[in-house]
């Protein structure tokens, strides 16, 4: 393994000519945009089949161009701006939710730094380009893309939009942190902060093996990042009407669906970049394979893992329902934050024992050690929290919650319950009124009829 921050070698990047920048910048342009008309299209297909329906089949073979279709429809449609809008910022948002989707890109590695190809007689490595800090790179961008969405929720003048908006932003909050620190847990295996120096760190065994409770951590945080379902909470139409772009139509709402997509196609670049080998070959094939890493091959299976990685994506959405946004923050705040700390105290202990040389049942009984000493001192707080809770005075009665002390219908907070619906006449009793009977809420005749009958 690399040692504690090796130096990388990138010397060869920066050394093409300008126009083979253009073309390159242009390809990554053209596979985020063809990545995501065929993953709108393939998502529809997905959950139309989960679902039992036909889906797209229209336009084009096998409905295949309904992305493109829709794409054209909307940039025809008409381009409204509603009056309480503070325009100039309205018109920006869109672009920039859009812009930093498309950046991430140009450090992402299709194929290893080494293996250069040829394009239009120039060789070239199959990487726009690498910088030495490329993962923070990654996360600066991705942190302006939420700006977007928050200024497009206040430039509305509407309450849902802002509600969309701020809802995003806390969501981004909540996330990043257990991101970041999934990331280091690869920073300190890898040595290294640039993508293709991460990918070269795993020729003997990709990160998922090393690092799985890292790979969970961020699959679970770049569904919480790009909004997807079951974490759409900016854009739940249930409650929200449609969050933050309620008052957008046109090229300007699809702007925002297509920041969506192609931030889904990023952040599975990454994941593939940095937990599953890269544009590595897959362990079957690698081995009967001598060049399955060479050539253009490498981005063949670069692109089958990130395909698979938003099939995920939308097994996801066809699958589990939205959560509750308590639910959400929970989870952010109390069950990944916690976990990717320790996780990280743990693989930080492993890799400076394994650098001070120890051997691995010195390392496994450190480890081992330290997680019992940790889940012991967690027994006992428990332990004597419980003692002292039933040794101290009886918990006061909670008071009676009233949904409409504020003058309008409020949901109960946690720990709160609703009062009792007030008794419904049964089917007996309402056909008795109906037919002229007694009212036995009233004259209390049918109980006392009932209870002579008995």
């Amino acid at each position: 393994m690399s040692p504690f921050l090796a130096a990388e070698d990138l010397s060869m990047f920066g050394r093409d000519p300008w126009w083979l920048v253009v073309v390159k910048a242009v390809f990554c342009f053209a596979f985020l945009m063809v990545t995501v008309l065929f993953s709108i299209v393939w998502e529809r297909k997905v959950v139309a089949w989960m679902q039992l329906r036909v889906g797209p089949n229209r336009n084009g073979p096998w409905g295949m161009l309904q992305s493109l279709a829709d794409g054209v429809k909307l940039m025809l449609k008409e381009d409204l701006i509603v009056k309480r809008a503070d325009k100039v910022v309205y018109v920006l948002a869109p672009v920039v939710a859009a812009i930093p989707a498309f950046m991430a890109i140009a450090v992402i590695p299709f194929g290893p730094a080494g293996n250069e190809v040829s394009i239009f007689g120039q060789r070239t490595t199959m990487q726009l380009t690498d910088l030495p800090i490329a993962m923070l790179y990654i996360l600066a961008v991705a942190s302006v893309g939420i700006y977007g969405i928050v200024l497009a929720g206040w430039s509305s003048g509407s309450t849902y939009p802002l509600l969309g908006g701020l809802r995003s932003c806390a969501q981004m909050i909540s996330y990043e942190i257990a991101m970041g620190a999934a990331f280091a847990s690869v920073f300190l295996y890898s040595g290294s902060m640039s993508t293709s120096a991460i990918v070269e760190a795993q020729q003997d065994r990709w990160y998922i093996v090393l690092l799985p409770v890292s790979f969970l951590i961020y699959i679970v945080t770049m569904v919480g990042e790009t909004n997807r379902a079951p974490f759409d909470m900016p854009e739940s139409e249930g409650d929200l009407v449609g969050g933050f772009n309620t008052e957008y139509s046109s090229i300007k709402f699809a702007l925002f669906m297509l920041a969506e997509y192609v931030n889904m196609v990023t952040v599975s670049a990454v994941s593939v970049t940095l937990f599953l080998g890269g544009w590595r070959a897959p362990y079957p094939v690698s081995t009967f394979w001598e060049g399955a890493n060479h050539g253009w091959w490498p981005m063949l299976w670069f692109v089958i893992k990130v395909q698979l990685l938003l099939f995920f994506f939308i097994w996801l959405r066809g699958t589990l329902p939205r959560v509750r946004y308590d639910q959400l923050m929970k989870l952010g705040w109390k069950v990944l934050i916690p976990v990717s700390v320790v996780w990280l105290m743990l693989v930080a202990t492993m890799r400076t024992l394994r650098n001070e040389n120890y051997g691995f049942a010195d390392i496994a009984l450190y480890v081992g050690g330290g997680v019992l000493a940790l889940l012991l001192l967690s027994f006992l707080a428990d332990l004597f929290r419980e003692r002292s809770g039933a040794a101290g005075e009886p918990p006061e009665e909670p008071a009676a919650f009233d949904p409409m002390a504020g003058g309008f219908p409020v949901p109960p907070l946690p720990g709160q319950e609703l009062p009792p619906v007030p008794r419904r006449r049964s089917h007996r009793e309402r056909e008795l009124i109906v037919s002229g009977g007694p009212d036995t809420q009233s004259d209390g005749s049918l109980e006392r009829k009932e209870a002579s009958d008995g």
